[in-house]
């Protein structure tokens, strides 16, 4: 006769183990303290084992037979029961440990190694708290594209598109990181291409024809804000460097005998170094700036503290301050005046122009051979800048010079 819940509720322990009967090798062992424990006893290639179920009432009569049938039909199969419950103890460590979000921190981790710029690295780290919610505590291999669709459908409901596309990127980061380190077999996001709706293209406001670009310079010639405001305002125009690039410029990135302004690959976009031949306005610019800011780290310090460089709202609110609205000019738009016109006017090779802007170009075996630096095509492009901006900004009728 098998146990019952009764006799179970009602044994009382003794100074030693008790050990109860139900058959088939199933045991309640009652603990001297008072527990009392499911065990399996079995036989498996000739040996003695003990399988541990569980703990009575947690553990009910039913669930502990039914746990004893599931062992014998592993016996009948020649499977050793306690092995295989090792196994899947084991399986469903590892699949703990290979979370989404135990993945996407691994990834930030390499990113930070690798030595990427903060904006970038918070941005990415801003991108994955999106996901972590719905999938941080998901195994990273279990994980299929519904359930990323879904995360990716929420952003795309409040309206945002370009976050939205910028999420599935970087989740799709995740997964190929997993994937290249055993821990997944596919990234999901490959499918989703298309899924969601595409963010309409908002190209940054511009100022394009040479009068109108002499306008915006003459205002800036007069503007009477911060001298530093105005200096990056004029240094935008000169040598058409990134808005970030200006902002974070530090004064032992400048050889001004050399006129090379020398910019470390850290505060590129593309990760890549890059020089700025300095036209002789713009050391001239530096030299008078050096007056102001040259006890200091930065070229463009922060009004609030000289241990930070200027905010990336400055010059945008400069401009506006100077009547140009967000829709007519921006801080990156010096650099599409500057391409625009320096394309235009046909004097200078077209990849010499692209590596002053440092663009990468997307055909990667055009890149692998076009290594050539154009440097001295380059100095020779920014001077022909800087005098044209001069005459653009003095109203003259703009006479495309010859490059020398």
């Amino acid at each position: 006769m098998g146990l019952t819940d009764r006799e179970i509720r009602n044994v009382e322990a003794t100074r030693s183990l008790a050990k109860l009967s139900d058959g088939g090798g199933l045991q309640l062992w009652v603990m001297p303290d008072g527990a009392k424990r499911w065990r399996l006893a079995y036989r498996y290639n000739g040996k003695q084992k003990t399988l541990a179920i569980g703990v009575y009432p947690a553990t009910s009569l039913r669930e502990a037979r039914a746990a004893r049938d599931d062992a014998k039909r592993l016996l009948s199969s020649g499977q050793d029961p306690s092995l295989v419950r090792k196994l899947d103890k084991a399986a469903k460590a590892k699949a703990s440990a290979n979370t989404f979000n135990s993945l996407a921190d691994e990834l930030l981790e390499k990113k930070r190694m690798e030595g990427k710029a903060t904006a970038t690295f918070d941005k990415v780290e801003w991108l994955l708290s999106l996901a972590r919610l719905d999938l941080g505590s998901r195994p990273i291999a279990e994980i299929a594209a519904p359930e990323v669709l879904r995360v990716l459908k929420k952003v795309e409901a409040r309206g945002r598109l370009e976050t939205a596309k910028r999420l599935r990127a970087t989740i799709g980061q995740v997964f190929r990181f997993a994937v290249a380190t055993g821990r997944a077999d596919v990234d999901p996001t490959a499918t989703l291409r298309g899924a969601i709706a595409s963010p309409v293209i908002q190209h940054r406001a511009a100022i394009l024809e040479p009068r109108a670009f002499g306008g915006l310079l003459r205002a800036i010639a007069g503007y009477d804000g911060a001298p530093e405001t105005k200096a990056a305002l004029e240094l935008l125009a000169l040598t058409f460097a990134r808005p970030g690039e200006i902002r974070a410029a530090e004064w032992s990135e400048f050889d001004l005998d050399g006129a090379i302004w020398s910019i470390p690959a850290a505060k590129m976009k593309m990760r890549r170094p890059h020089r700025v031949p300095l036209a002789p306005r713009a050391l001239t610019l530096l030299q008078d700036l050096q007056q102001i800011t040259g006890n200091g780290r930065f070229v463009f310090p922060s009004n609030r503290s000289r241990e930070r460089c200027m905010s990336e709202n400055t010059i945008n609110a400069a401009l506006r301050r100077l009547g140009f609205n967000k829709d007519e000019m921006t801080a990156h738009g010096f650099r599409s005046a500057a391409s625009s016109m320096l394309n235009e006017c046909g004097l200078w090779n077209a990849d010499a122009i692209e590596r002053q802007l440092a663009h990468v170009d997307n055909d990667s075996v055009r890149r692998a051979y076009a290594r050539a630096d154009y440097w001295d095509e380059r100095v020779r492009l920014m001077g022909w800048w800087a005098e044209r901006c001069s005459e653009m900004q003095a109203g003259g009728i703009v006479v495309p010079l010859r490059a020398v």
